[in-house]
């Protein structure tokens, strides 16, 4: 993403607060870095790694004391005018943090730009809902570095190769099999590899180090699946890519309306033979948090509620122009409806959210100022979190109302033949219906949308879901979204 750093002069001259230390009881995960020449404040990007020693209270008052190499991590997040910046810190060895499995390297988010400091945190417990493969676990917590408060942090596992990462296979087959890829338009870093297929930029992730032989494999294997999207059925394209993935993908960026979905920080892995979508990462630029002034297209597009805008962007450039996907996009849409309605509902996700953080947040902007503005990319903030906050709740009342409206939703319909309430009709769900009506155990089971004719739950529903799937004529709206009493 193409950035210019705007300041806050009167902000940044606001000096640092160590008081917080001193009265806090531990309610929010501590951790206190230390860095070895104490300029942690002052580290660039460009700085690389440098030695320091970390220690992470839990709120149940349980510590890890540790070494650590610590770093300045992000693109824009990283710019020198950005004085809360994001962090890496990496053990020399898997150590488990706040509960969140074992890895070396963990990341320390600042969602500077993001005054609400909700926006990750509720996409990535969206993605978590939608079961997307190996979205990161996440913790607040506060931070401490070189004994100056920093505010509240998000601690993230990155997106890399791991048993409790992304669990991928790098070393079988000298390294052939699986991979981990970043969609990356035009930035250019060094010690990275790059691919290009169908038009489409990877930043190469797992491998670190490819050799030639795995990156012209890699090359290879991406140029067969954009040519499938391109040109093959949809048999063709289910046989190369996780179409459940890609559909959740999608539809998680295009409620969010991810500003940078079409330039960088989105992530696929191939694994098994066969490509997945995500997992999710980076979303302060996300939910109306982006300058819609700004004279680009793209950024006056994502700042609104309404309208589509990732159906032209990576792979989602062929998939949407297909109607079954956009029918799976659909399906999904209902399926998690009743969480992302209550996204935005009055003591709903972000209202719980923001009741069990308020003081963390509160003790956050006593050192950075709310209405601070970072970058031009960046919404220009409000000039009290009650009123940012009031927008984003608004926005994203406002995208599901209009999403609801464009994909036909029916709020409270039920998929009429879905017995097993997995979102299709197919074989299983007169399975379902026949080992309900033998008494044996079934979960989950819709009664509601099982009971084709509206005569009670019978055999003659197993027939006619067994006559819908062989393509006999439906007069009972199998298949359709129907909203019974």
């Amino acid at each position: 993403m193409s950035s210019v750093f705007v300041s806050n002069a009167a902000a940044i001259e606001q000096p640092y607060s160590t008081a917080v230390s001193e009265t806090q009881e531990i309610s929010i995960p501590k951790i206190e870095i230390t860095t070895e020449n104490g300029n942690g404040a002052q580290l660039q990007k460009a700085d690389g790694y440098v030695n320091a020693e970390i220690k992470i209270t839990d709120a149940d008052g349980s510590a890890l004391d540790e070494t650590v190499l610590f770093k300045v991590r992000g693109n824009s997040t990283a710019l020198s005018g950005i004085q809360k910046k994001s962090f890496t810190f990496k053990f020399d060895k898997k150590k488990e943090v706040l509960g969140m499995g074992k890895g070396k390297k963990w990341a320390l988010l600042a969602n500077c730009f993001d005054p609400t400091l909700l926006r990750n945190y509720l996409v990535f417990d969206f993605a978590q809902e939608m079961e997307l493969p190996y979205t990161s676990n996440q913790r607040f917590a506060e931070l401490w570095l070189d004994g100056a408060y920093r505010g509240c942090y998000t601690v993230y596992e990155p997106v890399q190769e791991g048993k409790d990462r992304v669990d991928i296979d790098i070393e079988s087959n000298e390294g052939k099999k699986d991979f981990l890829l970043e969609y990356e338009a035009t930035r250019v870093e060094d010690g990275v590899t790059y691919i290009t297929a169908g038009g489409l930029r990877f930043a190469l992730q797992e491998p670190e180090e490819p050799g030639e032989e795995q990156t012209a494999y890699v090359n290879e294997v991406m140029t067969d699946i954009v040519n499938t999207l391109k040109y093959g059925s949809e048999e063709d394209v289910r046989q190369k890519i996780d179409v459940d993935s890609f559909a959740k993908f999608y539809l998680l960026n295009e409620y969010a309306k991810t500003n940078d979905f079409g330039l960088s920080s989105v992530f696929f892995f191939y694994k098994d033979g066969i490509l997945y979508a995500g997992p999710p990462w980076d979303y302060d630029l996300s939910l109306g948090n982006v300058n819609g002034e700004l004279n680009s297209a793209s950024a006056k597009a994502a700042s609104k509620s309404d309208g589509i805008l990732q159906d032209s962007r990576n792979f989602y450039r062929w998939l949407c122009d297909k109607e079954w996907f956009t029918s799976e996009v659909k399906r999904f849409y209902y399926k998690y409806y009743p969480y992302i309605e209550n996204i935005s509902a009055d003591g709903g996700k972000l209202d719980s959210l923001r009741e069990q953080y308020a003081d963390l947040f509160a003790r956050n902007f006593k050192v950075w100022d709310v209405k601070r503005w970072w970058l031009n990319y960046q919404k220009v903030p409000y000039s009290t979190y009650d009123e940012n906050y009031d927008f984003l709740k608004n926005w994203c009342a406002e995208r599901n109302a209009w999403l609801t409206d464009y994909y036909g939703i029916i709020p409270g319909a039920v998929l009429i033949g879905d017995a097993d309430d997995n979102g299709k009709v197919n074989i299983d769900d007169a399975a379902a219906v026949q080992k309900v009506l033998a008494k044996f155990s079934v979960s989950p089971f819709n009664e509601t949308a099982a009971d084709i004719d509206g005569d009670g739950l019978s055999i003659t529903d197993v027939t006619l879901i067994q006559r819908y799937l062989a393509g006999y004529e439906n007069p009972y709206q199998i298949g359709e979204y129907v909203k019974r009493k």
